[in-house]
Formats: structure tokens, C-alpha cells, sequence
């Protein structure tokens, strides 16, 4: 069977890892990458959307990265115990009419033994923001360890 280490039961070491392993692969926009790390029966809610299985959330995340473009994610650990974790987040993106958004949120996820993430539950907010308001200005692809995270810029 395979496994997505670090494993449950988390400690803060180990859920601070698994949160920037999940940054690190959304901001890698890769749909099989990111989805490889659910477990093949996910249940997602992602906003107002509801999905089951690792292919849905595939197609998922295909349709999500062809709408949300320039997009750049940064996690933070909120709270953790056992197979749980609590993460808010925020994210900065363009539509293709370059209109620039961030968007922010909470996520509940939930772990099988083999670190595959069986549930995530995503509330999600976008806020329209001017482009000299956005605040992710690395290249595309993973946040460099030298930038600040949300609570470093007060987000």
C-alpha cells in the first residue's frame, strides 16, 4: 500500500511537514501530483462542491488551474491532533481577463495510517484586490523558504 509520509499520529513537527508537502504541491498546479496524495476514496467539499475519489479530484483540480491562472498558495498549521489537521490558507490569482483575486480559507483534513488524505473540507472566500495590492510575487511553482507566510504578513 503506499504511504505519504510524515504519518499519523502527527506531531507539530510532522503536521507543519505535511502542510508545506500540500503547499508545495499545489503550487506545483500538477492535477496528478496533487491528486496522488488523497486517498483513492477521498470525500472532498470544496466550497459549494462535493467530490468523492482521487479521479475527481483530478478533474478537480484540471478545471481549477485552467480558471485560476498565475496561481501561488501559501498554508499555514492552525491546529492538529492524531489523523487531524486544521490549515488556513490564502491564495493570490488572475482570471483571463486579468482581473487578480485572493482568495482565503479554512481546511479540515483527515488521514488514513498511510498519510493518504481521506477528507478535506475547504471554505473558501475570494476578495477582488488591484494588482499592486498582491503580496506572492515569487516565480510560479514552490514558495521559496525566505517568504514570509500568512501570519508574517498578517493575512
Amino acid at each position: 500500500m503506499e504511504q505519504r509520509p510524515p504519518l499519523p499520529p502527527f506531531t507539530e513537527e510532522t503536521a507543519r511537514q505535511k502542510v508545506r508537502a500540500a503547499e508545495d504541491a499545489w503550487n506545483s498546479r500538477d492535477p496528478a501530483r496533487v491528486a496522488g496524495v488523497y486517498a483513492p476514496d477521498t470525500k472532498w467539499r470544496n466550497r459549494a462542491e462535493f467530490l468523492e475519489g482521487r479521479d475527481a479530484a483530478r478533474a478537480f483540480l484540471e478545471r481549477k488551474w485552467a480558471r485560476e491562472l498565475d496561481y501561488r498558495l501559501i498554508k499555514e498549521l492552525f491546529a492538529f491532533t492524531g489523523d487531524r489537521l486544521a490549515v488556513r490558507f490564502a491564495y493570490e490569482w488572475r482570471d483571463d481577463s486579468g482581473h487578480w483575486f485572493r482568495s482565503y480559507g479554512n481546511e479540515n483534513w483527515e488521514f488514513d495510517a498511510n498519510g493518504l488524505m481521506r477528507r478535506r473540507y475547504a471554505s473558501i472566500n475570494d476578495l477582488p484586490i488591484a494588482p499592486e495590492r498582491r503580496m506572492f510575487h515569487w516565480p510560479l511553482g514552490r514558495r521559496p523558504d525566505d517568504h514570509p507566510g500568512l501570519s508574517d504578513l498578517d493575512l
